[in-house]
Parts: structure tokens; C-alpha cells; sequence
């Protein structure tokens, strides 16, 4: 039976300036594991994660939704001041696959203004709502030089599945070496799952960082 490649197959393929599904692997460490949060900022959920992030020494990369980043700037500004890197989660979170081309440009470069704004920084990573990616969008990335963010370990922190639930499911299969964690900060799933395994994967000397930065 021919199994079907999974999408993250697929774009790994594709160069790591164009699309980057795994992180930069960590040579004579026990691991280095990337970790990322969608969705935000959240003025609940955000503050928690942050400071659980920060008792652990760790370090996120934060693909926020545009619309989130107006109403709660000061978060924003936290995310940067802490160590961690904005990333592009679109403006309004919509559904992609029913925008034409034009809106969807205009979803990240909309967002892309607002970044820049408080890391003086750009063009960000981009990672598309859901995931969902079209053949124009990544051609018009490839002539523009802008990066696709993507994700190697998904943690299904976003399904009704009990956060003990899917920190065991981390445990029995750990992320690898140079992994790219999803998880989101719009629900306290993600705090409660980490809570569980941080001290665990620092105690085994794993690095817990931040995509690197885009190289132009």
C-alpha cells in the first residue's frame, strides 16, 4: 500500500529559505527543540506561558494574529523584551484557502507593519493559519524572499484531548534534535502541558530556544 507523504514531508523538501519545517540541529548537545506558539497574544494565556518560559530559562518563537496584536500591545512588547521572536500568523486568522492571492498578501503584510513596530525587524517568519498553504502563495514568497514558518512536532494542544493526556504522548515520543514544536497560547493547554515536561527536558540539559532570525 503506497502511504501518502504528509504535508510537512512535502514542504520539507522545498529550500529551508523558502520553507522551514525543522531548527538547526545542536552538535554535541542532548537536543535542541524549537519551541512556537500560535494564536496570540492572549491577556490571559500569554502572561502564564511567559513566565513559565522564563523560570525554565526558555526560549519561544510567537506567530501572532494581527487583530490580537492591537488589542494588547503591551503583550507584545513583553514577548520582545524577554528574549523570544515575533513571528506572522496573518491579520484576522481567516480561512486562506478561500482568499484570493491578493488577500492573502495583504493579511501578512498588514500584520508584517505591526511587527515591525516592536522589533524593529522584518520581513518575519510566516506561518499560514491552519497551515494551510497554496502553490500561488509559496511562488510569491519564493519572489519576494519571504520565509514560510512551519512545524515538525505537533503537539495537538489545539484538540479536546486532556492536557495530561498530551504530555504523555510528548513523553512516550519526544520531540527530536532541531524539532519544531506547535503549540498555541490562546487556552491555558499549552502552560499545562509544559509545566509537566520543562523541568524534565531541562533537567536532560535540552536547549529550548527560538527559531533563528531571517537571514536575508
Amino acid at each position: 500500500m503506497r502511504i501518502k507523504p504528509t504535508r510537512q514531508q512535502l514542504l520539507g523538501l522545498l529550500p529551508e529559505r523558502l520553507v522551514l519545517v525543522r531548527g538547526p540541529r545542536a552538535p554535541g548537545a542532548p537536543g535542541a527543540l524549537y519551541l512556537s506558539f500560535d494564536d496570540g497574544p492572549h491577556p490571559e494565556h500569554t502572561p502564564r506561558l511567559l513566565d513559565l518560559l522564563a523560570r525554565h530559562g526558555a526560549r519561544a518563537s510567537f506567530f501572532l494574529i494581527g487583530q490580537r496584536i492591537e488589542q494588547h500591545p503591551a503583550l507584545v512588547e513583553r514577548i520582545v523584551a524577554e528574549g523570544h521572536t515575533l513571528g506572522n500568523h496573518s491579520y484576522s486568522h481567516p480561512l486562506f484557502h478561500r482568499l484570493s492571492l491578493r488577500e492573502q498578501l495583504d493579511e501578512v503584510e498588514r500584520t508584517d507593519r505591526l511587527l515591525a513596530g516592536f522589533d524593529r525587524s522584518g520581513p518575519h517568519r510566516f506561518r499560514p493559519p491552519r497551515g494551510v498553504v497554496s502553490l500561488p502563495l509559496l511562488l510569491a514568497f519564493a519572489r519576494r524572499g519571504r520565509n514560510l514558518a512551519y512545524w515538525s512536532y505537533d503537539s495537538l494542544d489545539y484538540q479536546p484531548h486532556p492536557p495530561a493526556e498530551l504530555a504523555a504522548r510528548l513523553q512516550r515520543r519526544p520531540p527530536a534534535d532541531g524539532d519544531v514544536l506547535l503549540m498555541h497560547d490562546d487556552s491555558d493547554c499549552a502552560a499545562q502541558v509544559l509545566t509537566r515536561l520543562l523541568p524534565a527536558w531541562c533537567a536532560d540539559g535540552r536547549s529550548l530556544r527560538a527559531l533563528p532570525a531571517v537571514v536575508a
